[in-house]
């Protein structure tokens, strides 16, 4: 990682936050979301956003991992209410539900 993809990652750990689906849901209607999977590391793909790597964003997206939140996934978040992370990497709110596994 070089110093200014660590500073990155490091300021994009500070911006993110846990959030609750119903303050999403307008950005969910604007199109906004963008729903990252479970098992990919939050930050790192908030990173290859926000560094326009567009390359490694289009593979997680041909992948199914990296999607504006499909409707069953929103229905299930709404449904479910669980803890969400979020991060904001302009124009987008990158999401992905809180797993045991996360810290």
């Amino acid at each position: 990682m070089t110093d200014h993809t660590s500073t990155l990652y490091a300021k994009l750990i500070g911006e993110t936050a846990i959030i609750e689906w119903k303050a999403l849901e307008r950005f969910w209607a604007k199109g906004d979301l963008i729903w990252v999977a479970p098992g990919l590391d939050l930050i790192e793909v908030a990173s290859a956003f926000a560094q326009n790597q567009s390359e490694t964003v289009a593979k997680w997206r041909s992948d199914g991992t990296v999607v504006p939140v499909p409707v069953d996934i929103a229905t299930s978040l709404q449904a479910r209410d669980p803890e969400i992370w979020a991060v904001v990497v302009s124009p987008f709110i990158l999401i992905q539900e809180k797993t045991s596994q996360m810290h």
